[in-house]
């Protein structure tokens, strides 16, 4: 499975990562997590704002951070999509 977080670096992204990270490792997921800074990259996703959030090649969420229960939520429903 991978998680995608993507964004340019901004306050925001760097949230989304923090949090995708610690819940992944809170529940030992195992999953690759990868951030997506390239502007070309993101616009492939078709998102409008950042952050994106996508696992598994599917746009979860863009433009907001998350909880971390939405986080958890959204990784366990694709976990083996």
């Amino acid at each position: 499975m991978e998680i995608k977080v993507l964004g340019p670096g901004c306050q925001k992204c760097q949230m989304l990562t923090k949090l995708v990270n610690e819940v992944v490792a809170e529940n030992n997921y195992n999953v690759q997590v990868i951030k997506v800074e390239d502007m070309n990259d993101i616009m492939n996703y078709g998102i409008l704002s950042t952050p994106g959030l996508v696992i598994n090649e599917k746009v979860i969420t863009s433009g907001r951070v998350p909880s971390k229960p939405d986080l958890k939520k959204y990784i366990e429903q694709n976990i083996n999509g």
